[in-house]
């Protein structure tokens, strides 16, 4: 008798995990087969493009030699030493300038005959008022072969000078992190699921602060028929979604704290970011942040929610040395 209890727990608990096992493993659209000659091609310019963004001015993370947090009042900045923002003596006079914050407000007043100007040539001579790179029309100067400019995250009051140095050797030198072999199977169908309304989604960055982003939904999606989610990021102007991801490969292969992706929004007609869709993720194109080429970066870190069980044996690798 106590045999045949023992057995027939044994039947029960087998059906109840059949069952369980069953629902994970739902049916999941394949998605149309690439050629893989093409489809590593594609990779090949996607790296090559990836490599040009990382050392073109403004944007170019690798050319990143100064970050300094802006508090409210007068900043001076120049080549003295003394000064709280100290720039090289080869570009800048003693003092260029004073940056002066009020709220979220920010303006420069120029050192007289300190040679700042508008990136597109104009000499400031008079206080001016600079755009952030988190609104409408970014003010990028120039000193000598330096670019600058107010940087700003979403979420936080914080304002920082971000300055780049667009004679740097690296712009020739650098050269992308390893990667692992493409592989068309880390091309993978997702079905993008909202929220409703989008959510904040609170994340903390390597600056020790906190970052706020929009997250309107989650991406779902299967591998080796087990279901996971990440959560995606994107407002109503975005044109794809942000994924900030940490995987098991940061143990030892990639970089420690995380890796982001970006996955195109589905095109699907009269689709709204507040409808369910199916988009792809290529996980190929999984890529290390800024703050693996830039000490000069405030890189959001991956939510816990964000974190997967599975390694993603694709995409970038960490640096061989230090990047910077």
């Amino acid at each position: 008798m106590k045999l045949y209890r023992q057995v027939k727990h044994t039947l029960a608990f087998t059906l109840v995990v059949m069952v369980v096992a069953s629902c994970s493993r739902e049916e999941w659209p394949a998605l149309e087969p690439v050629d893989a000659n093409d489809f590593a091609a594609n990779h090949q310019e996607w790296r090559k493009n990836r490599r040009e963004g990382l050392v073109r001015p403004f944007s170019g993370v690798v050319l990143w030699m100064g970050l300094w947090n802006l508090a409210q009042g007068a900043t001076p900045f120049g080549s003295d030493p003394d000064l709280p923002i100290t720039l090289p003596e080869s570009d800048s006079p003693p003092l260029a300038g004073t940056l002066h914050r009020s709220g979220q407000e920010i303006t420069i007043e120029p050192a007289p005959n300190s040679e700042i100007s508008l990136r597109e040539g104009e000499t400031i001579e008079e206080e001016t008022l600079l755009n952030n790179d988190r609104s409408s029309g970014t003010t990028n100067l120039s000193l000598g072969s330096l670019g600058m400019r107010i940087h700003g995250e979403p979420g936080t009051d914080r304002l920082w000078l971000r300055v780049w140095d667009e004679d740097s050797p690296k712009r020739e030198t650098f050269q992308l992190p390893e990667s692992f072999p493409v592989d068309t199977n880390w091309r993978i169908s997702a079905r993008f699921e909202p929220y409703g309304e989008s959510r904040a989604l609170p994340v903390a960055d390597v600056k020790d602060g906190m970052l706020e982003y929009q997250a309107p939904g989650e991406l779902v999606f299967q591998v080796n028929g087990e279901t996971h989610r990440l959560i995606a990021v994107a407002d109503a102007n975005s044109t794809s979604f942000h994924v900030m991801l940490w995987d098991p490969t940061a143990i030892e292969e990639t970089y420690q704290l995380g890796r982001y992706l970006r996955v195109p929004i589905p095109v699907e007609e009269g689709w709204t970011i507040e409808e369910e869709g199916w988009t792809v993720m290529d996980f190929n194109r999984t890529r290390n942040p800024p703050c693996v080429f830039s000490a000069f970066s405030v890189c959001a870190l991956p939510p816990r929610e964000n974190r997967l069980a599975i390694p993603i044996t694709a995409g970038e690798k960490r640096p061989a040395e230090e990047a910077y």
